[in-house]
């Protein structure tokens, strides 16, 4: 159920401080290291993902972001000068500390899988659902299938008819099959975390039959 005061808009500056804590709060980033480095992980992630976009919502409820996904077409993808630079600041903060340094390679091992897991499809996708998170008390309110429509309606604006997405074990990848993707390629992995080994299984997920 859409809550009345549930609008969409395009992401602004001033959402980033929320749209940072439903990153942490979705990907376990304050289990994975120090509030200090789960703020600057969840910055450089957010960056990341603003310089590979053409296309932003952000779920607004009752004033506070509840929600965001973003697009890319893959064909007409230009990053601004300005996420980039803001991209390149944030992993710089991250690395100051030790403790960020070790988790940014967690990140790059998942990076790493991603890149294997679209070599393996061998598709010239020309989209890709880059980013795609609500938070925790947004979570079966409808929120989600708002957001997810209104990527599907620009694709289809832009005439994009091939998409893709990643996705893993630690999150609700079971929207996507209900949404009627599906599941083309999936690997697993193992990571040491704070000591200890923890096994995650990471899918690609796409609008082909």
């Amino acid at each position: 159920m859409i809550h009345s005061d549930v609008t969409l808009r395009e992401f602004l500056p001033q959402d980033a401080e929320a749209v940072r804590a439903i990153i942490r709060e979705a990907w376990h980033y304050n289990d994975l290291c120090g509030a200090k480095a789960a703020e600057k992980l969840s910055n450089v992630f957010l960056n990341s993902c603003l310089t590979n976009q053409t296309y932003t919502q952000v779920a607004v409820k009752g004033g506070v972001p509840a929600g965001i996904i973003m697009v890319k077409d893959r064909r007409n993808h230009s990053p601004s000068l300005r996420y980039r630079l803001a991209q390149i600041r944030s992993i710089l903060s991250l690395y100051l500390s030790r403790e960020g340094r070790a988790v940014s390679k967690i990140f790059q091992g998942v990076n790493d899988v991603d890149r294997q897991l679209l070599n393996a499809c061998r598709t010239d996708y020309q989209g890709e659902l880059s980013f795609f998170a609500v938070s925790a008390e947004a979570r079966g309110t409808g929120i989600g299938k708002l957001l997810f429509q209104s990527a599907q309606n620009y694709m289809q604006s832009r005439g994009i008819e091939t998409f893709y997405l990643f996705t893993d074990t630690s999150c609700n990848y079971g929207f996507y099959e209900h949404a009627g993707l599906h599941r083309r390629c999936e690997m697993g992995k193992q990571f040491q975390i704070k000591g200890e080994t923890a096994e995650m299984t990471f899918f690609l997920y796409d609008n082909l039959p």
